[in-house]
Order: C-alpha cells, then structure tokens, then sequence
C-alpha cells in the first residue's frame, strides 16, 4: 500500500516537521487543525462556509451518525460526503471516545462493547469490525479502529487490559479492513494513560502493523497538562517517520503548540467552535470575551490584523450585541472567526517550520495564550 504521508521540513531543535497529508484528490498541509462536524455539521456553520475557510478535511462521529441518521440513510446518500455537500476529506473516529464520555451507558465484552443510545435508551453493540462497516458507509477517508480509552486516573491493571483489549481489536480490525480497503485509510489508537512504560509499549506494538498512520489517544481528558507535555516527550523520539501522527481531540493553541514540538501532525477539537458559541473568540493578541461591558460601544473588529469577513465587516460592539441578545447570527460570525484564526495559525506555523523559526513562534504564541 502506498504512503498517503510525505514529510517535508523538520525543526532542527525540537521534532517538529512540516509534511504533506495525500488523501484522495485532496493534498493538506500539515501540521492540520480539523474542525469537529460531530453529526456532518460544523455546528452554526454550513458545508460552503467550511469550504470557503479552505478546510480540506474535517472530522465526523462514527457513534453520532451511526445513531442518527443510521446506516441504512448514509448507504443511501452513498456516504456522508454527498449528504452534507462536503467534497474534500473526512475523518472518523471509531466511538471509542463516546466509551469513554458516556461510560454509564455503555459495558465491554470481549469481542466488542454493549450500549445504550444516550437519545433513546436503545440497545446496540459495537465491534471491531461493525465500526469499521459504518465508517465504511460514511464514507470517510481516515477511519480509526475501535479503541478502549482507560480514564485519567486508572490502576495499572485498568490501563493494561485497556491495551491488551486496544492491541487485540487492532489487530482484528486490521486484517478485516484488509479485505477491502475501498479507497479508505485506518489508523490504530496508542493507549496508556500516563504511564510512559506502557506509553511506548503500545506504540511499539501498534507501529510493527502496517497501518498508513497513527493516532494518540487518551490524553486531554483531564490529565495536568504537565503529565501531558511528559507522555508527548516521551514518545516523540520513537515515532515512525513515514506516518502521519493524529493526536486527538486537542485543540487549545497551548497544546497543539506541544504537540507539533513534539512531532504531531494532525488535530482536531470541538473547542475553537464551541467557545465561539460561548462568546470567546481566539485573536493575535489572545483571547477575548465578546460578552464584556468594555467591548458595549467598540468600533474596531475582534481581531484588527485578522483579514477574515467576520473582521473585516463587523465591529467588537456588535457582535458583543448579537451574544448579548441571543441571536443565532452571534454564533455563525463568532465561529466562522475562531476557525479562520485556527487554519491561519497552523499556516503561519507551518511557515516557521520551514523558515526554522519555530522556537520563536513556540515561545511567542504559547505567553500569549497561557496567560
């Protein structure tokens, strides 16, 4: 199988890199920064509006869409892509998250995980291979393997069997997706909380299985960010080269700045998107709350060095306005800023990769947004 990774230019004093992501017809720049469409919506968004903010790919919910709106649906618009007139790439993750999040609801066998529909109460099971059966129908260009995410805080033996369990349905879902690639990449999840024996165990075992990338799970759950930074250390030096690495659900600008110092190439959160919502917006100058009193006769944009629409038409006064008053308005506007700050924030870092300038625009962006 061919590489869909190219790396490019790489930091000579730290591991990060540059590279090119090949999915289909769609070549991405990374490091990448993936808006979150949990149920094929960016939230507050339309499919024009990502495609207008030059977004190639973006992320779905293999849990949410498989309970609504189901599989038979997705058949039959052949693929979530045609559903939500999104034409770019798309990645899913398994559920092994939702495991995680709504553990209530759901009980490990093993060969799979029993659940409950958090809308309905309905019974359903996923497997290694079904999950894959569904991302299959939603057409995604990146799937990931179904996974069992060991909560911050789990003993030793929580954490081993999460790995034995993760290992286990890796394998398995590597040899059925084998059968019938169909076009679509699948990658394998590391595990291991925050232990960096079992860390680099899983890695290791992962990477000897030809999967045409990585990805990290189980960090950003609650975790110190401390413990964080300490797991990305660790393993930075023994990732393998000719993958691309996706560490997932990370979006603060803090932390994808320690991911790519640490080799990651690709992110994805819903936190760029939902703080929009919430009425914080992400600036040159950091963050700000549109919601404050200061901001009630502003005449200037969010962002004066931002050459977004939502910037280059509105005021701070306004929009302050909009989120005090509850219009919807206040959520496309506020949004639609957050995720052109995020693509143009990973396009200027992509730039001090190349230029060797990152240790600068580490050090720059990380006071700025850890104050």
């Amino acid at each position: 199988m061919s590489s869909i990774f190219k790396e490019k230019e790489r930091d000579h004093s730290s591991f990060a890199r540059t590279g090119e992501l090949l999915l289909g017809s769609q070549t991405i720049q990374t490091p990448v920064f993936m808006p979150v469409g949990t149920r094929g919506s960016v939230k507050s968004l339309t499919s024009e509006d990502i495609i207008e903010l030059d977004y190639k790919l973006i992320l779905a919910n293999t849990y949410h869409l498989y309970l609504k709106p189901g599989k038979e649906v997705l058949d039959h618009f052949h693929g979530l892509k045609k559903f939500m007139a999104y034409d770019r790439a798309l990645l899913t993750d398994s559920g092994g998250f939702q495991v995680f999040s709504l553990a209530s609801l759901f009980k490990f066998e093993e060969d799979g995980v029993r659940f409950q529909s958090h809308i309905d109460g309905s019974h359903h099971k996923f497997t290694p291979k079904s999950v894959i059966d569904v991302q299959k129908s939603i057409g995604s260009d990146i799937m990931m393997v179904l996974d069992d995410c060991a909560p911050y805080g789990s003993t030793i033996d929580r954490l081993q069997l999460a790995l034995d369990r993760t290992h286990r349905w890796a394998k398995e879902s590597y040899e059925y997706w084998m059968e019938d690639p169909n076009g679509q990449n699948l990658f394998p999840i590391v595990q291991g909380g925050v232990n960096e024996s079992l860390r680099k165990q899983s890695l290791d075992t992962l990477q000897e299985l030809p999967f045409p990338g990585i990805a990290f799970g189980g960090l950003s759950v609650g975790e110190p960010r401390e413990e964080y930074v300490r797991i990305l250390e660790s393993l930075a030096p023994y990732m393998d080269n000719g993958r691309p690495r996706y560490l997932m659900g990370v979006g603060t600008v803090v932390d994808i700045l320690e991911g790519v110092r640490n080799g990651i190439d690709m992110f994805d959160c819903v936190l760029p998107t939902r703080n929009a919502r919430n009425g914080q917006v992400f600036t040159s100058y950091g963050k700000v709350n549109l919601r404050n009193e200061s901001h009630r006769l502003d005449e200037t944009p969010i962002d004066p060095q931002c050459q977004c629409k939502v910037c280059k038409n509105y005021s701070l006064g306004y929009i302050r306005h909009l989120h005090k008053v509850k219009e919807l308005t206040a959520f496309s506007l506020s949004t639609y800023h957050n995720l052109y700050f995020m693509n143009k924030f990973m396009e200027n870092m992509q730039n001090s990769i190349r230029k060797a300038e990152f240790s600068d625009f580490y050090t720059h962006w990380k006071n700025l947004f850890t104050r």
